[in-house]
């Protein structure tokens, strides 16, 4: 029977919600006013208030620029010098594992992507657990991928600390087979990372339960040091057969929009992780066929070169204790943020509710995310007072949550 209906199209579809942070920077810009503080997005920024290009790379991209022969395609591998560079700070004393192969993609998401994509490939009913809060878009690729997730608490918020007893709790009532996604280092949005003893309880719970560690690597550096910041993944690598990471270069780089990133699999021989890298490819080819090459070729050239590595690392701890220092100077303003110095990396929760966060960008025009998420070096060293200032007159006029 013949219908007159018009078939769905394009058209059609349903409102996208968006983004909140998108929608941050939506209200930045139409912000007149020149006093702005943007604490919403998740760059690093030094003194001055700029997210300068690292010296190293710098120089890396005029060697490139002069040496560069050819843009003909590099295959779904991208710049495998790139990756051979990486793998001593990625893995660690594992640098020489055959069991563990890696590939460049386009920054951390990408690298997620094929991590997510693999994982439903070869055990679709496995269930992702994940701490709350976590990086907003954990939970989109997850879903993406098709994957269930299992959610439990990462962070308490009366008590400002990593809930460990919830992830010890959740893991050890988790399936085998089910994958336990972890932050590395510097945890994004709350900075409480797991202490070293931590890591290796979960690592034997990991163990134990068989299950696979998925860990996201995207601030290597940017906490203790890169040996420091790396630990998690070197236990996770000691315990299981099987383990996961996803690594960006972007931060520690300064190459944020050049999306610069690896994916690392250890399986339990290396055929078995030759055969699963072959469908990483192939996943690949059917998103982006190969990673963009710019920024992995800059950071090939600085961890090939002996001096720029110097530098490199050099300017990576000068990132460091700026983001130390700022959350020490944060920490002093008043008793009721003291925790923020025991934290670790570029972000942290503030003690605010909603209103408080609309008050701060009414008033003052500061910015963060709803949830008081903020970047503690987004501003320059000349806004810090104000900011602190503003916090605590914001925290004092309207009772914050627990």
């Amino acid at each position: 029977m013949l219908t007159t209906a018009a078939p769905k199209g394009i058209a059609d579809l349903d409102p996208v919600v968006s983004d909140s942070l998108l929608a941050l920077i939506a209200l930045i810009a139409a912000d007149p006013r020149d006093n702005k503080i943007d604490v919403g997005v998740g760059v690093f920024r030094d003194g001055e208030g700029r997210t300068p290009i690292p010296a190293s790379v710098k120089e890396a991209e005029r060697r490139l620029l002069d040496g560069q022969e050819t843009k003909a395609y590099l295959g779904g591998w991208g710049d495998r010098g790139f990756t051979k560079a990486l793998r001593p700070i990625v893995l660690g004393a594992h640098a020489g594992d055959e069991r563990i192969a890696g590939v460049q993609t386009p920054g951390g998401c990408g690298a997620l992507f094929l991590a997510t994509k693999l994982l439903k490939l070869a055990k679709p009913d496995a269930r992702v657990l994940v701490g709350t809060p976590t990086w907003p878009n954990h939970p989109p690729v997850i879903k993406g991928a098709g994957l269930e997730i299992v959610e439990y608490r990462h962070y308490d918020f009366a008590t400002r600390m990593v809930d460990f007893a919830a992830l010890r709790e959740a893991a050890s009532r988790a399936a085998p087979g089910d994958i336990l996604l972890l932050h590395g280092c510097c945890h994004n949005p709350t900075g409480g990372d797991l202490s070293e003893a931590e890591w290796r309880e979960v690592a034997a719970i990991a163990r134990e339960r068989q299950l696979t560690p998925l860990i996201d690597l995207a601030y290597q550096g940017f906490g203790r040091g890169f040996e420091e910041d790396g630990y998690g993944v070197q236990v996770m690598l000691d315990a299981c057969d099987e383990v996961l990471v996803a690594q960006s270069c972007d931060k520690n780089f300064g190459v944020y929009r050049d999306r610069v990133g690896s994916f690392w699999l250890k399986t339990r021989d290396a055929a078995a992780t030759a055969n699963a890298m072959a469908h990483v490819l192939q996943i690949a080819r059917e998103a982006w066929s190969m990673p963009p090459d710019h920024g992995a070729a800059a950071a090939r050239i600085v961890l090939e070169d002996e001096h720029l590595r110097a530098l490199w690392l050099d300017e990576v701890a000068a990132m460091r204790n700026r983001i130390n220092q700022v959350r020490r100077r944060i920490a002093d303003s008043d008793q009721r943020l003291g925790y923020i110095a025991s934290e670790f990396g570029m972000f942290s929760m503030l003690p605010l509710t909603k209103a408080q966060v609309v008050a701060l960008r009414d008033k003052h025009a500061i910015y963060m995310a709803d949830s008081g998420r903020f970047n503690v070096v987004g501003f320059a060293d000349r806004d810090i007072d104000r900011f602190c200032a503003a916090v605590i007159e914001a925290m004092d006029s309207v009772p914050a949550h627990g």
